[in-house]
């Protein structure tokens, strides 16, 4: 079955030759290269012309720079480099840019890297205020677990600290006193959530899908309304030098969308930003509705190709770099984790009754619905809810999601391709995660994790992300947001700390692994007609690469460095090479 936007009617429009502009003539073109337009065909051409920030022709270097006029025309001549659409990040969180505004964040590897970062801000933060550590996540570390109620209190026993992975966090004993839970603690806000005990039935210290009860007062440097637009520049810049042009804000909010508001009116943007905007999901459902009502009513619901509210996020459940995730079997119990009950199946946020009321009202407003669903079983309850809402109405077009969708069954790819289910997933943690998966689950039960290979043959519309959290820089980041590192991982399906492919059989091709990158993610995010390919008409958002990605080993391309990127015919990087 074959995506439905894979139609080669575009290509038809390219293989016609060159098509003129205007009598001035282009105002670039480059030429002598290999431009892969990744249209329906796959097309590979030798030149491409601009105006107007768009894209006036493809073809060969002798039609298209016929095109040129003296004195208006700009020769870019691409000395056999590759040129690629502008790359698509189909999940990022920009509020990453301001993870380091107060301190630097060391790399950690370790527990002991962990508790090292503990102690030394113990030395600078006054007594008896919050330390705080977000997404160091146990399935990285090397020795794959939590540290411990202990371990934290032997750090900063005069400190309270919450050491955060999601959802989940661990504290030591003066976090659990100030926040009153101790073994009579009962969760008393109606929303999912469990305290890990011992044998004893003392808490361990650890709380799954509970961190919305140790939101802290932190003692760092708060950034002012200038410093969060600079810092959140410099991360798009950091984008764009990694190819990467547009992206998709998977947990924008009324601040953030301000934020992108600004900067689009001073023409301070450098990626394309579609958001999808979350609401709360516990408390009444007239306060549920009320929450998706204003999101479909918002005013950036209009078609722009720069900034767009294209739907909404909800969390189903909870991670699997944390033990909370929901899934059909049971975890297991598992030191790694801190899970003791042998029957636990992760944490399920919103029952599927309510789940599917909240579908519904966001259907009705014509907006995507997606949800955070990591396990096999959140993705199957998300998939059930949009299977019901078809029976009452066809969802095709709606384009509805599942984000992460890591652990899915062959039902699930065949029922999100009847649907027309989109899929963004993030290879980075097929990358950082699957010696610990693969510790806790065995081999065979990840039979059908990432598996895009399926996806692909199914039809289904899976487009690359990287759920950038934490960071700027597309290594250091936490997750990496290095696109040709994630191209890697979807081909050879290979690990950090891992011996051997994780099934090998769910590899991309080298031309899947660059659709997953441009022409997917356009499509996901409703931009498929200005974006995602590069064919007459489109904007003229592209990149320039120091190898080929269809002929060099396929080792080396996880090392590949752009040498330009342009957004809609204007450069906004260049690398310090000749192009």
């Amino acid at each position: 079955m074959r995506a439905p936007f894979l139609s080669t009617s575009f290509a038809l429009v390219l293989t016609c030759g060159a098509a003129t502009h205007s009598s001035a003539g282009p105002e670039a073109i480059f030429h002598g290269g290999k431009i892969v337009t990744v249209d329906g065909a796959f097309s590979v051409h030798e030149a491409m012309a601009v105006a107007d920030g768009r894209i006036v022709a493809v073809g060969g270097d002798e039609e298209v720079l016929r095109m040129a006029e003296p004195g208006v025309t700009r020769l870019h001549a691409l000395h056999g480099r590759m040129l690629l659409p502008g790359l698509i990040d189909s999940h990022v969180h920009p509020t990453a840019a301001l993870t380091e505004f107060d301190h630097e964040i060391p790399e950690m590897e370790t527990i002991q890297d962990v508790l090292d970062y503990f102690a030394a801000r113990a030395r600078v933060v006054p007594e008896g205020e919050w330390i705080r550590l977000e997404q160091v996540f146990i399935t990285r570390l090397r020795e794959q677990r939590y540290p411990t109620r202990a371990e934290l209190d032997g750090v900063a026993p005069h400190h309270p600290v919450v050491f955060r992975t999601g959802p989940d966090a661990m504290l030591n004993s003066m976090a659990m006193a100030k926040r009153g839970i101790d073994r009579d603690f009962e969760i008393a806000d109606g929303d999912a959530g469990r305290v890990e005990k011992d044998a004893t039935g003392e808490p361990t210290g650890l709380l799954r899908g509970l961190a919305r009860y140790v939101g802290v007062e932190s003692h760092v440097r708060q950034p002012s309304a200038a410093d969060v637009s600079r810092r959140t520049q410099e991360l798009f810049r950091s984008y764009n030098q990694t190819g990467i042009t547009t992206i998709a804000e998977r947990r924008g909010n009324a601040s953030s969308v301000s934020l992108y508001e600004r900067l689009r009116a001073q023409n301070d943007l450098t990626v394309r930003i579609a958001i999808s905007h979350t609401f709360p999901t516990i408390g009444s459902m007239a306060s549920v509705f009320a929450a998706i009502d204003q999101i479909g009513e918002h005013p950036l619901r209009q078609e722009d190709p720069w900034l767009r509210i294209i739907g909404t996020k909800i969390f189903l459940d909870g991670g699997m770099l944390t033990g909370s995730a929901y899934m059909l079997q049971p975890w297991g119990r598992s030191e790694m984790y801190g899970i003791e009950d042998a029957e636990y199946r992760g944490v399920l946020n919103v029952p599927p009754e309510r789940l599917f009321q909240m579908v519904e009202r966001v259907a009705q407003h014509g907006l995507q619905f997606t949800a955070h669903a990591v396990g096999d079983g959140a993705v199957t309850v998300i998939l059930d809810a949009y299977q019901r809402l078809n029976r009452e109405r066809p969802v095709r077009d709606l384009r509805l999601g599942v984000t992460h969708s890591n652990f899915m069954t062959a039902e699930a790819v065949e029922t999100a391709a009847h649907l027309g289910v989109v899929m963004d997933l993030q290879p980075a943690w097929l990358y950082l995660d699957t010696r610990t998966l693969v510790k806790q689950f065995g081999y065979e039960r990840l039979r059908w994790f990432q598996p895009l290979r399926s996806l692909f043959r199914a039809g289904v519309v899976a487009a690359g992300g990287s759920d950038h959290m934490l960071k700027i820089g597309d290594l250091r980041a936490i997750n990496p947001y290095n696109p040709f590192l994630g191209m890697w991982v979807t081909m050879t399906r290979k690990a950090k700390w891992h011996e051997g492919p994780l099934h090998a059989e769910e590899g991309l091709t080298r031309e899947q692994a660059i659709q997953f990158y441009t022409r997917n993610g356009a499509w996901m995010l409703f931009w498929e007609d200005e974006v995602g390919s590069l064919e007459v008409g489109k904007r003229a958002d592209f990149i320039i690469l120091d190898r080929d990605l269809l002929e060099c080993p396929v080792d080396d391309i996880k090392d590949t460095q752009v040498v330009q990127t342009w957004l809609e015919g204007r450069l906004v990087y260049q690398a310090n090479v000749s192009p």
